[in-house]
């Protein structure tokens, strides 16, 4: 293809795209979504710190709502942070966004991505939906706060990595226990031996995802499904895969739609092909935990295995359900990973409070990390200081704010594209060493399962057209 005609067709769709409310309103049919290359933009505009930050958001959902807000401890955008475009395939959801932020709104995230006055994106779409808009915002210039997990694939992750390294973009991982003060102290305290050697971790037993064949519904006028299943096989249009969980519960001032009210089944988050489960959605965070306390970040295990070693189970959703059964059938075997320092990471435990960490078991004590403090055995073993020359990790007490600094400063944040590759990674392969039902070999360099090809068939998923990972990051 000609320059001309590549500007023309640029020029087309933005015009068609201008238009997107005006069409929803009126009850027109949206274009459909055609993933493409978005042109580079190496020129992107240096942030100073007085400088007004253009934000974009992508996915006008439950989980922005709450981040627009500062909902869960990430923090909100700054006040010199400003919400000028928002992107969703749902366009009443656009609508809705574009009036209370007075932002310009389109059902192709793409066109947010060509506004120059954009500096950052943030975005919460569907597991499924990660890697293309983080490779399209690298390529167009925007820094990028995106939610966990980092990817739905491993080899997704690693074309993030290289996405945000080949244009020197600033991301951040919305995992927001990083920039808890207590979390932290918590993960001195291990890296500098206050438990003595650690012997083994104990994590919560988060279950896999499971399958779902629901009954069609009316596709909601303007909502475009084909694009919201992306590079899955389009299935009949269901509210219960739709919505992320339920019941669906949106932050104000975003009223819940009368369609979503009626949702009984768990959500997108449990199903696949649009995610892994609550392995990585839940487990992101404890496990975060894990790797940061282990000095895992840029490694991982070398082995994988579960007990007993039987594969997943199929279980299929046809009518709507609560989470009971699958969560139920899709955790009863146990994880287990070995890491090259011979530690031994178990996912065993029932106890609620490690989905936010996990408990290290060392030599002289042990330290259980939860979601938003910890506790030691014996007691007070936290209680002197740590000496002046101790190893510290990276401090952060307002996640969101680490990310706007870092915008300006342009340095990493405290959960980069980096570690938070690792810790989607380790999902991926208890899920994948569920599924297979045997103990699995692994080589954290080079991301592959040694001389074992069934294995590394599950590295990446299928993709349709035209929404495969870009040949040319």
């Amino acid at each position: 293809m000609s320059e001309t005609n590549k500007i023309s067709n640029k020029i087309s769709r933005r015009r068609v795209l201008g238009h997107a409310l005006e069409a929803a309103a009126s009850g027109i049919v949206l274009p459909q979504f055609i993933a493409g290359r978005v042109r580079a933009n190496p020129s992107a505009k240096q942030v100073s710190p007085n400088d007004e930050i253009g934000v974009g958001i992508i996915g006008c959902g439950r989980r922005n709502g709450q981040l627009a807000i500062g909902k869960g401890g990430q923090g909100k955008p700054p006040a010199h942070a400003r919400i000028l475009a928002v992107a969703d395939f749902n366009m009443v959801r656009v609508k809705e966004w574009a009036k209370n932020y007075r932002a310009k709104g389109y059902d192709d995230y793409r066109a947010l991505l060509d506004r120059k006055d954009v500096d950052v994106v943030i975005y919460a779409t569907p597991e499924h939906w990660h890697y293309l808009p983080c490779i399209h915002a690298c390529q167009a210039g925007k820094d990028m706060y995106g939610e966990q997990p980092l990817s739905h694939t491993i080899r997704e992750g690693r074309k993030m990595i290289e996405a945000v390294r080949k244009y020197k973009r600033v991301f951040q991982t919305g995992e927001q226990q990083r920039s808890n003060p207590e979390t932290r102290k918590a993960v001195e305290l291990i890296r500098n031996g206050r438990i003595g050697k650690i012997q083994r971790v104990i994590g919560y037993n988060y279950p896999s995802a499971y399958e779902c064949n629901f009954p069609p519904q009316p596709i909601p006028p303007a909502l475009n499904w084909d694009a919201w299943c992306g590079p899955n096989e389009v299935v009949p249009y269901n509210t219960n895969i739709y919505l992320s969980r339920i019941p669906y519960m949106r932050e104000e001032p975003y009223p819940t739609q009368a369609a979503e009210e009626y949702a009984i089944g768990p959500g997108w988050m449990s199903f696949r092909p649009y995610s892994g489960g609550e392995l990585p959605n839940w487990g992101c965070h404890g496990l975060s935990m894990v790797h940061w306390a282990l000095d895992m970040d840029l490694s991982g295990p070398v082995e994988i295995w579960v007990d007993p070693a039987e594969k997943l189970p199929t279980v299929v959703y046809d009518i709507p359900e609560t989470q009971d059964r699958g969560n139920a059938l899709c955790s009863k075997t146990i994880i287990n990973y070995k890491y090259p320092n011979g530690v031994v990471l178990t996912l065993s435990s029932y106890d609620n409070r490690l989905g936010g960490g996990a408990t290290f078991i060392g030599d002289k004590g042990s330290i259980t990390i939860f979601r938003g403090g910890y506790e030691c055995d014996p007691v007070g073993l936290d209680k002197d200081p740590l000496p002046a020359d101790a190893k510290r990790v990276y401090k952060s007490d307002n996640h969101m704010e680490n990310f706007f600094d870092c915008v300006v400063s342009r340095k990493d944040p405290i959960m980069p594209v980096e570690a938070a590759h690792s810790v989607a990674t380790l999902c991926h392969l208890g899920n994948i060493a569920r599924r297979l039902g045997r103990h699995l070999k692994w080589d954290p360099k080079k991301e592959i399962f040694p001389d074992d090809d069934e294995a590394n068939k599950y590295i990446d998923v299928p993709k349709r057209k035209p929404y495969q990972i870009p040949t040319e990051i």
